[in-house]
């Protein structure tokens, strides 16, 4: 397989030196480092261009453009490719773009760039001990194989017939949150959960009652209870040993704070492999257990990211699974609680409601998790409306959950086919069997 630089097939573009002064919520989406993760672009931040610009065509993205992180502990792995629906975007600094010439194609272009090699590449040729970074010249000189444009057009298509089943499982995976969600506000925020005739209780006029700590009407027979009334126990994290060694024997898989995103489906999950004291093995994380985050965040992200564990979960691994020392899992009383304690615990995360709850040593932001869960009052519906909901409910985390473990199954597939591939040591029509074996027919949701 010959090899080339990346220079001799694409042109390597640097972003403008946008004025932050002149930044504002209205014009054309600027991308900058903070908007590219792992395989696609995240708008939680967004900074607008809406000044005159007389180089805006040059810096004007295109659909298909690959864009690549330039600087920050993820550099060489946070790297898009731009979409249709993307657009109008423009090109900030300290971000590159990657744009095929007429000989290359543009989408294998990207799978040569979307992938450990790149980042391997990366790791050895990074500057910077308190900001990693990379420069033009540096992206330039990063090698890619070089065949024929008929033959990178096969394989571009075969991997991305693979992205695109990956894409429709995440689709779903939307829908299917969406709804869950949806029954939940129904049920246990607007308090119109089906009564005994099936009519919405609050809307047709059941009864409410004043509660004094929650400073609110809650239906008859509920209460109000503190976060720690809903736990049973918790379980402190191990990060062990990064091989076997001694007594540390027992090989688990490690969640840290960045895989719990990905645990929920909203990213990729890189857990590492570690190797725990067998006496340590009371820690490893069961169905119905929670993962909570507990130091870190950032500014505008606070602690206490969550995520929980099914039998669909587990499955989604080789090893057991063990949360980090920065997480702690939690275990409830009751296990029928489990989705309640879910959302509800999401609904103060995303209302900033933990940010009030955190202490700082050295740098780093602490959740103060034993107060907040003493201290901070919730309602607590009966038993039987939650019934109800686990058992609505569980069937679409479930499914939730397929569609992740299948993902994986094809994004492994995808990254092992792509030097086969090139080799010539896979064809083509192979590489689409393979697809159609690993992707699982799809079921009816609804």
């Amino acid at each position: 397989m010959e090899l080339v630089e990346l220079r001799s097939v694409a042109d390597v573009i640097t972003g403008f030196p946008f004025k932050s002064k002149f930044y504002g919520g209205k014009g054309i989406r600027t991308v900058r480092g903070e908007n590219i993760t792992e395989g696609k672009l995240r708008w939680d931040s967004i900074k607008c261009w809406n000044e005159p610009f007389d180089k805006k065509e040059y810096y004007s993205l295109k659909e298909n453009d690959i864009v690549i992180g330039m600087d920050g502990s993820k550099v060489g792995k946070n790297k898009a490719r731009i979409k249709k629906n993307d657009l109008p975007l423009l090109l900030a600094q300290r971000v590159a773009c990657v744009r095929a010439k007429k000989h290359y194609d543009q989408v294998f272009l990207f799978y040569c760039i979307n992938n450990p090699r790149l980042e391997d590449y990366v790791a050895r040729i990074q500057t910077g001990s308190s900001v990693p970074h990379i420069s033009k010249t540096q992206i330039e000189n990063f090698q890619i194989p070089y065949l024929e444009l008929s033959t990178q057009k096969q394989i571009a298509k075969v991997l991305s017939d693979l992205d695109y089943k990956i894409e429709i499982n995440n689709k779903i995976n939307t829908e299917l949150e969406a709804m869950a969600k949806l029954i939940y506000e129904y049920w246990f925020v607007q308090f119109d959960f089906p009564d005994a005739n099936g009519k919405p209780h609050k809307a047709s006029g059941g009864k409410m009652v004043y509660n004094k700590k929650l400073k609110k009407e809650i239906p008859e027979g509920w209460q109000d209870k503190t976060i720690a009334d809903w736990i049973e126990k918790d379980k402190s994290g191990d990060w062990g040993k990064e091989s076997a060694q001694g007594n540390y024997t027992e090989q688990v898989s490690c969640i840290r704070g960045a895989d719990i995103n990905g645990l929920n489906g909203n990213g990729v999950v890189k857990a590492p492999e570690r190797f725990i004291l067998e006496k340590n093995t009371h820690k490893l994380l069961e169905e119905g257990d929670l993962i909570i985050e507990m130091s870190g965040g950032s500014p505008t992200q606070s602690t206490g990211r969550m995520a929980f564990i099914t039998q669909e979960t587990l499955e989604r691994f080789e090893n057991p699974l063990i949360c980090s020392n920065f997480c702690k899992a939690v275990t409830l009383k009751d296990e029928i609680y489990l989705y309640n304690f879910v959302y509800q615990w999401q609904r103060l995360y995303d209302a900033g409601v933990l940010f009030g709850w955190e202490g700082k040593t050295s740098g780093i932001k602490n959740l103060l998790f034993e107060s907040f869960v003493t201290n901070y009052n919730t309602v607590f519906p009966k038993k039987d409306i939650v019934e109800k909901f686990y058992q609505k409910i569980k069937p679409i985390h479930a499914k939730k959950q397929k569609n992740l473990r299948e993902n994986q199954k094809l994004a492994d597939l995808r990254d092992w086919l792509l030097p086969m591939l090139m080799n010539g040591q896979v064809t083509v029509k192979e590489a689409k069997e393979l697809i159609n074996q690993a992707a699982e027919p799809q079921e009816n949701y609804g």
